[in-house]
């Protein structure tokens, strides 16, 4: 099954969603613990948390935010945003983070990076490739760094890299659907990596799919807060082991072969 994870975005200590990365372009959703507490009632277990501000600013600012999120529930949380040391990484998993996720590190400072893989491990380092035309993009999404989206994925698998959220900035809170023809062709190209899909998820349907394409999780953010995708579908799906398919659905959608196929993950 398709791992679901919701999405939470923090700018001043609220959760708010951005459109293609452009910080002018913020929307406030409210409290966040109030957000991930309602994730964990229905039944998900993973929460991806960014810290916008700290994106910025280039440090680790909302860390008492993830403290409270990881005190009060019991969410397996990834962090980014901000991560630029040994240290800053550090802080993260001291406030009850599992995981961690470096982007901008990993495009500028190869070697730093790969020390957090040295001194964390490789199962709670995450690899953030935020692109937009296939190319990697740095510092809250605002620099392109020249960096190709598929020879950069593959030197990190090489290197240990085990797991990489690919968030597709153009299509990023803009519900128009997923990049579904980029991440085909990187399970056929990297079929090791464990490749989570970011970026443009707009309805039941795009999870479906992604799945149908042996993703290994799908990142969920405006979908949920405007109402496109209820939190008790994902339950659903959830409870069902990957099989749950909603009734309103297109034929081509519901058939059950799609399911069967995509519920046999690498």
């Amino acid at each position: 099954m398709i791992d679901l994870i919701p999405a939470i975005d923090l700018i001043n200590g609220k959760c708010v969603r951005l459109s293609q990365g452009d910080y002018s372009r913020s929307k406030e959703y409210g409290d966040p613990l109030d957000m991930a507490m309602q994730f964990e009632d229905h039944g998900l277990s993973r929460l991806h948390l960014v810290d916008l501000d700290g994106a910025r600013e280039k440090r680790v600012v909302n860390y008492p935010v993830l403290e409270k999120i990881a005190g009060k529930t019991s969410l397996r949380i990834d962090v980014g945003g901000g991560l630029r040391s040994v240290e800053d990484v550090r802080i993260v998993f001291e406030s009850g983070a599992s995981m961690a996720t470096g982007g901008s590190i990993a495009a500028k400072d190869r070697d730093g990076f790969l020390t957090w893989i040295a001194t964390f491990g490789s199962g709670r380092i995450i690899l953030g490739a935020d692109f937009r035309d296939d190319r990697i993009a740095v510092s809250g999404w605002t620099e392109d760094s020249g960096l190709e989206l598929l020879p950069f994925l593959r030197d990190y698998l090489e290197e240990g890299v085990r797991q990489a959220i690919c968030t597709d900035i153009s299509l990023d809170g803009m519900l128009s659907g997923p990049s579904l023809g980029t991440y085909t062709m990187l399970r056929r190209e990297l079929p090791e990596l464990h490749l989570i899909a970011s970026g443009g998820i707009a309805a039941f349907g795009d999870v479906l799919r992604l799945q149908k394409e042996k993703l290994h999780g799908v990142i969920i953010g405006k979908a949920i807060y405007e109402g496109a995708i209820e939190l008790k579908e994902l339950e659903r799906f959830v409870l069902s082991g990957g099989t749950y398919v909603p009734s309103y659905l297109p034929d081509e959608e519901s058939d059950p072969e799609l399911n069967q196929e995509s519920t046999a993950q690498d």
